[in-house]
């Protein structure tokens, strides 16, 4: 783990892996004096609380997240997306595997960003982790479920993106007049239903 001073109040912790960044915020969340957490893939930014934040960094098992209660989030989802065909043929599997694979995993937000409210969501099954689309499609629709790698996610926006698509849900996913904005938020569990 490698510590970094970011401005007068702020550290940005680096590490080696989603557990290890999983680690790390379990163990700094709800700390006295930590004013934010943002997690990313590699990374934590802490903001306030320095001299306790590396106290408890100091001792913390990078190895295994503390068992934490997660809030539940279901999206359903239609599976029909324009790339469920490529998703299928490059796994060598049906398309109702790539669904039934996709439905079956339990997913963590693992971090929040690219446009508000995106959740990158670990857990994906490893027969479906490829690569992103060799040329982005310039307007991804709101609502679309995508894969990318290690991840899984639902655009909250219509956005530019280069993430394979499988299927789409109907469910907002930000909605910035809320008083909780985003629907999804680090250390949610989150399970993709057939719509």
């Amino acid at each position: 783990m490698l510590l970094r001073r970011c401005g007068t109040d702020a550290l940005l912790v680096e590490v080696d892996s989603l557990t290890e960044v999983a680690a790390v915020r379990a163990a700094l969340h709800g700390l006295p004096g930590v004013e934010e957490l943002v997690p990313a893939a590699r990374t934590v930014l802490v903001k306030g609380a320095l001299p306790r934040v590396r106290e408890v960094l100091a001792n913390v098992d990078l190895t295994k997240a503390p068992a934490t209660e997660s809030r539940q989030v279901t999206i359903p989802v239609t599976y029909d997306g324009p790339d469920l065909d490529l998703v299928a043929e490059t796994a060598g599997i049906g398309t109702a595997e790539v669904v039934e694979l996709h439905t079956a995993a339990t997913y963590e937000v693992a971090f929040c960003g690219f446009a508000p409210g995106f959740g990158y969501l670990a857990g994906l099954p490893e027969v479906l982790r490829q690569p992103r689309l060799d040329s982005p499609r310039t307007k991804v629709p709101a609502g679309s479920v995508g894969i990318a790698g290690e991840f899984t996610a639902a655009y909250p926006r219509a956005t530019p993106g280069g993430w394979r698509l499988i299927g789409r849900t109907r469910i907002t996913l930000f909605d910035p007049g809320a008083e909780t904005p985003a629907l999804l938020a680090p250390g949610d569990e989150v399970r993709f239903v057939v719509a």
